[in-house]
């Protein structure tokens, strides 16, 4: 085989995968905006707000991270994870003394006349409810962020395959008719005889 037809191997071969790699990040880069408009659209239509970094309701070491989003309006998936984990979860383990609302709801259903265990259960079910759908929009975030590093690393990866392959391309049209060199341990008149008979 001459040097020309490994060079168009060798750069189609590169060219198909650089197409697979550019359509795959165009892709993946469309997924990520998709899933984070969404996130972004959805969380800022609740209107939910941090309390002032000043506020009483975020002092004390606990709510630091709180703090560090102090007035702010809650639009992003890490903004989703603070409030769902350092706001509502931190409240939610002083409502029944750490109690999950599947322990509390099971108590007051035991006990229906229990006012004080009715109101817990109430309480724990609404936040934890709240807690869940901002966790899941913290999910969706974190995955568009994957997204959109693989299409960087995807459209990245294209482009050098693309760049090679004219390198290729340019190769084989210079190496035209250019054998390649013999394979090691073989006769040189012989690998010549053998290529002018293909």
């Amino acid at each position: 085989m001459n040097r020309r037809t490994i060079d168009l191997l060798l750069s189609w071969t590169g060219l198909v995968v650089a197409i697979v790699l550019l359509v795959a990040g165009g892709l993946l880069l469309y997924g990520s905006v998709f899933v984070q408009d969404q996130v972004h659209d959805q969380l800022a239509s609740q209107l939910i707000f941090f309390p002032p970094a000043d506020s009483e309701a975020v002092q004390g070491a606990q709510f630091a991270d709180m703090r560090r989003y102090g007035g702010q309006q809650l639009t992003t998936g890490p903004q989703a994870q603070t409030y769902a984990d350092d706001f509502i979860g931190l409240h939610l383990q002083d409502v029944a003394e750490g109690k999950t609302y599947a322990e509390v709801s099971s108590a007051a259903q035991a006990d229906p006349e229990n006012q004080q265990l009715q109101e817990q259960a109430q309480t724990l079910f609404r936040g934890t409810a709240l807690r869940g759908l901002l966790l899941n929009a913290y999910a969706f975030w974190t995955v568009g962020e994957i997204a959109r590093y693989a299409a960087l690393v995807s459209l990245a990866g294209g482009a050098v395959l693309v760049l090679l392959a004219v390198l290729g391309f340019t190769h084989a049209r210079r190496a035209r008719g250019e054998a390649a060199a013999p394979p090691v341990g073989l006769d040189q008149r012989r690998y010549e005889a053998e290529e002018r008979a293909a």
